[in-house]
């Protein structure tokens, strides 16, 4: 809001004149008894002009009291309540100093702007009418009419002031595209386009015009007529991210892949378009597409070093990594993120699944204790931070991990099974068999459909060479629906070797043997039948290739070296 001080100036001019005279002879138009209201109104300028507000209003209202008829105090108290945010006080003073001075057309601008503030635009555009009156060619004054004729729906006359307005300044594209949506309320749409073709032949290139453009017809559903524009609209501002968005999703729509991407390749190097943004086209193309295009994985690659920094986009990464088969690269981007937020456990939840399936057992056991720092309520961690002391032969520690993770488990089965099995396994482990065999027993009742759990339990009975017919029952039960699965396979087979029925052990060893070449404990376990079975040349055979795979049993090295059969110690 804009004041106007002419008269606070001329009084103040006429004070200082007063103060500089000895003669107490009356001024022109002010008698001796009025002098204590012009030192107050003085002194109440003088209090306004240091910032002392609330005492240059108190002032003023000492003026009031001697004199209600004077229009400069009513404006001057406006303009110092308004400074101190009562804007109600303020609009009574001015209405005041209005009432007492019609003609003060300063007065009137500032009622009809504070009628405005005050969302009265009826007595708002009466004094912005007289006003636009008063000097017809005010640009503002004219503004201001027309936006109260907006607000009570005058839509025809409001344009009309917004003619007269451009009559002053000449074509400008802001009050185009006004006039425009104005025309489109009162639904006369293509007056509305002759007005922004006419600002168009003046700025052929501008922005605002095109993307206006761009939205009548798309919203119109004029599709072609919309794309001609959107064209233009990019050509003109090539930073224009939104725009190339616009653009992309058209030619997707169209079937033109190529000419999609180039789209969304500018639109993601523009700065306009944000994180999230984009963050929302890729999620939207992983979730959406069964086969990912090349270039999806350039605008991944793009946004990450956009974004070095954020978690967010080296998930995202992680997510696309594996959809394309890179899991070491997946894993990567994922543990990546984790350094910027450690926060998100589904990410945590990815990790730590990855990393157990393939068999990172050291990195599983320091990340899955990390994340319990993070989240030590979620009995899965526990349980993968378990499984991992177990595989890395830290059986007591698994042991207190486990204990904790069970009693955490609410109504899941399945993994409170799981972590009866892994505790079976940190006993056996750690050679309380009894322990070991208590908890496995638990980990089949709760889940007896589970035959990975029952050829585990088999396995470890006959390594310990405790309760075998208890495991030839098992690992028998297993074998009816799973008579071609390797690991149970050999499971039976060690059961039998353990059990000294050699002869037959060798038969079920040559049968995994057949169906999983590659395994090193199957292997191990068929030279172990040939030796018992004294084929003592090719016991030594399979122990070299089962070395060549990776067998961890210390005992192999020796058994190589003497041709000799040692229990075998993991």
């Amino acid at each position: 809001m804009r004041f106007y001080s002419y008269l606070t100036i001329f009084l103040i001019l006429l004070l200082t004149a007063c103060g500089t005279t000895k003669k107490t002879k009356e001024l022109p138009g002010f008698s001796a008894a009025e002098y204590p209201y012009i030192e107050k109104f003085h002194e109440g300028v003088r209090l306004k002009a240091r910032g002392q507000i609330k005492e240059s209003i108190a002032m003023f209202e000492q003026c009031l009291v001697i004199k209600q008829t004077d229009d400069a105090v009513y404006y001057a108290l406006s303009e110092l309540n308004l400074m101190e945010g009562n804007q109600t006080k303020s609009a009574e003073y001015i209405l005041q100093a209005s009432k007492l001075d019609p003609n003060n057309i300063w007065y009137t601008q500032e009622l009809a702007y504070m009628q405005f503030e005050q969302s009265n635009f009826i007595e708002a555009s009466k004094n912005f009418q007289k006003l636009v009156k008063h000097t017809p060619q005010n640009v503002e004054w004219l503004y201001g009419y027309a936006e109260c004729l907006v607000k009570l729906d005058k839509t025809a006359d409001a344009i009309k002031m917004f003619d007269k307005m451009e009559d002053q300044i000449g074509i400008n594209p802001e009050l185009s595209i006004q006039k425009f949506k104005l025309y489109v309320e009162i639904k006369q749409a293509e007056k509305g386009i002759i007005e922004l073709e006419k600002a168009r032949k003046a700025y052929p290139e501008d922005p605002q015009l095109l993307a206006t453009l761009v939205d009548y017809y798309f919203q119109t559903n004029q599709a072609e007529k919309a794309l001609t524009f959107l064209e233009e609209l990019v050509k003109a501002t090539p930073n224009n991210g939104r725009a190339h968005l616009a653009l992309a999703d058209i030619y997707r729509q169209q079937g033109k892949q190529v000419l999609a991407y180039v789209e969304l390749k500018k639109a993601f190097q523009c700065e306009d378009v944000d994180i999230d943004t984009k963050m929302k086209i890729l999620i939207n193309i992983h979730e959406a597409s069964y086969k990912i295009d090349a270039e999806v994985y350039e605008l991944v690659e793009m946004i990450v070093i956009q974004h070095p920094a954020d978690a967010k986009v080296h998930s995202i990464r992680g997510d696309y990594m594996l959809r394309a088969e890179k899991e070491e690269e997946a894993l990567k981007s994922y543990k990546e993120a984790l350094k910027y937020d450690k926060t998100q456990y589904p990410i945590w939840n990815q990790v730590l699944i990855m990393e157990y399936q393939n068999s990172k057992f050291e990195e599983l056991y320091d990340d899955s204790k990390v994340c319990l720092e993070y989240f030590p309520t979620m009995a899965a961690v526990y349980l993968l931070n378990g499984l991992s002391a177990v595989q890395l032969k830290k059986y007591e520690e698994a042991i207190t991990i486990l204990e904790t993770g069970k009693d955490l488990v609410a109504n899941d089965k399945l993994m409170e099974s799981e972590i009866y099995s892994q505790l079976g396994e940190a006993y056996f482990g750690s050679k309380n068999f009894t322990a070991g065999k208590m908890n496995y027993e638990k980990a089949m009742v709760l889940d007896p459909n589970s035959m990975l759990i029952k050829n585990n339990y088999a396995y470890r009975l006959a390594l310990a060479k405790i309760d075998l017919p208890n495991a030839l029952t098992i690992v028998n039960e297993i074998m009816k629906e799973n008579n071609d699965v390797p690991h149970f396979i050999d499971t039976k087979g060690f059961v039998l070797f353990q059990s000294e029925k050699y002869a037959e052990a060798l038969l079920f060893f040559e049968k995994a043997f057949k169906l999983q070449p590659s395994d090193k404990i199957i292997v191990e376990h068929l030279g172990d039948g040939y030796f018992k079975t004294d084929n003592k040349g090719k016991a030594v055979e399979y122990w070299i290739k089962a070395k060549e795979l990776g067998s961890t049993n210390k005992n192999l090295d020796k058994k190589i070296e003497r041709k000799e059969y040692y229990e075998p110690l993991y």
